[in-house]
């Protein structure tokens, strides 16, 4: 049986339908291999948020189809949805690239769930795949229908933490978005499956469930909006906890904030900010002003005691000025943001702003990137000093590659850790819940891994997740040393409780 590899640029959107489609060409039998190894079939999930996304899919594409002369390339995601021509083109730069290049728009990509089946059953060569590939995207092309759910993930190949989607789309029209484009409207997945595939998961053991969707404050089924859905999984559901991808500030009422201080949603809140300019805000077509956006931080952290807090922010739109871009800063230090994603405005054909005018030079925009980025290292590792000496709810994420065995973790307010390896670690399993308590920090690269200092490691007398933190009453004891690192760059100490 072929082999086959994949690569995924972008969203968490893009990573679950990866999930989905990869365990649907293992369950045919095909051979999954890491990209990069030369696999028979090389799949790409592309992004288009930015330019520098796009650029980046090109380059992969090429390098595959020149490293790997013999394998076939299928392309997907929002990228291919609105640009299928551009990629198709790039396979007649080289004669070598004829015939290996398929394109599936992102609309269609639940169509690739069907594509293994059909491989295993017709079988041969490496140019019987090409054909196989030819005839099946010639018959794909002919049935419009498209279920955008249809990505039911069952063992995920690449997280160890499950991911649902259960929204698509987004009805906004923010100035300088392609997504929208490429996604079309909102569409939501029915209240009865979501809580059906919730249930399968705590089922099997996993302590979270990360809830994903291009605007997640568009969820609506009947009766339930994304408030109602919550309450509704929290009723029907016992332990496994929730974790929100992203948020609007829009979207954080005083009835959503309420429903927010439930134990098992986790205290981690990332909103889509993009400017601490009204007047920026305006110009983007964002539905909330910058005291929308201090008020949601207000409500958050009224319900969530020291909640993770990150958002994103778009530097150099069209017409910022250096008073803009102060107005931003002001508002990260004053709501002391844990995280900023920042990055440079890139226009994107077909949206608002691209035409318009007042183009902030790019290197003045990279240089407030830079700033922001800066900026939230500094935040970054506040956040974590805060929180030294405390204990927390994690997810144990599974054994990393690196040489000395090191475990990974992600806390309940997205603090990830690594644990050394030891017998007193062995028994947990990807995405089981269990207590530790962060005891140090360390800068990245100012002390050598080997040279962490040894601390305790403590395991409670079977005490799996609980409703509540477990007793510090101690059953064994026995040294390991550990690590903790954030999401960015701070790392430090961590002693596991249960």
């Amino acid at each position: 049986m072929w082999t086959v590899s994949f690569e995924t640029l972008g969203c968490k959107l893009n990573q679950v339908e990866t999930e989905a489609i990869a365990e649907a060409f293992q369950d045919a039998g095909f051979t999954l291999v890491p990209w990069g190894n030369g696999a028979d079939i090389q799949v790409l999930n592309t992004c288009t948020v930015t330019s520098k996304a796009e650029q980046k899919a090109r380059r992969l594409i090429r390098k595959a189809l020149r490293d790997y002369p013999q394998a076939v390339l299928l392309i997907t995601g929002c990228y291919a949805q609105m640009e299928a021509a551009a990629i198709e083109q790039l396979q007649r730069e080289d004669p070598l690239f004829a015939g290996r290049l398929f394109v599936i728009p992102g609309i269609s990509k639940d169509r690739l769930l069907s594509l293994p089946a059909y491989l295993a059953d017709a079988g041969g060569s490496s140019e019987d795949l090409r054909h196989h590939l030819s005839v099946w995207f010639a018959q794909e092309k002919a049935d419009e229908a498209s279920d955008p759910f249809a990505f039911h993930v069952r063992d995920f190949s690449f997280h160890s933490r499950p991911f649902l989607k259960i929204q698509e789309g987004c009805n906004n029209v923010c100035s300088f978005c392609r997504v929208r484009l490429a996604r079309g409207r909102s569409q939501s997945l029915p209240v009865s499956r979501v809580l059906e595939e919730i249930q399968e998961l705590e089922r099997r053991g996993f302590g979270e469930v990360v809830l994903t969707g291009v605007n997640l404050n568009q969820y609506h089924d009947e009766k339930y909006d994304l408030r109602g859905l919550l309450e509704y999984l929290l009723i029907h559901t016992h332990r496994i906890a929730l974790r929100l991808s992203s948020t609007e500030p829009e979207g954080v009422s005083e009835a959503f904030a309420e429903v927010l201080q439930e134990p098992r949603i986790r205290p981690h809140f990332h909103l889509s900010v993009q400017s601490g300019s009204d007047a920026i805000l305006a110009a983007m077509r964002r539905r909330y002003n910058r005291a929308s956006v201090i008020q949601a931080v207000e409500r958050l952290r009224r319900v969530k005691e020291d909640p993770f807090l990150a958002c994103d922010i778009i530097t150099g739109f069209p017409g910022e000025s250096a008073e803009d871009f102060a107005a931003t800063v002001d508002l990260l230090q004053s709501l002391e943001f844990a995280y900023v994603h920042a990055f440079p405005f890139s226009p994107r054909p077909g949206t608002e702003a691209a035409r318009l005018p007042h183009r902030v030079p790019e290197r003045e925009a990279r240089q407030r990137t830079d700033a922001l980025v800066r900026y939230s290292r500094r935040a970054k590792q506040a956040y974590l000093a805060r929180w030294l000496g405390r204990t927390v709810k994690a997810v144990y994420e599974g054994k990393g590659s690196s040489r000395g065995g090191i475990h990974r973790a992600l806390t309940e307010n997205y603090l990830s850790l690594l644990l050394e390896d030891s017998p007193s670690v062995s028994h947990l399993y990807p995405g089981q819940a269990f207590y530790c308590r962060i005891e140090g920090q360390a800068l990245p690269g100012t002390v050598p891994e080997q040279e962490v200092p040894p601390r305790s490691f403590f395991l409670l007398e079977q005490q799996a997740d609980t409703e509540g933190p477990p007793s510090l009453s101690l059953s064994t004891e026995e040294e390991a040393s550990f690590s903790v690192e954030d999401s960015v760059d701070g790392r430090g100490i961590c002693v596991i409780l249960e």
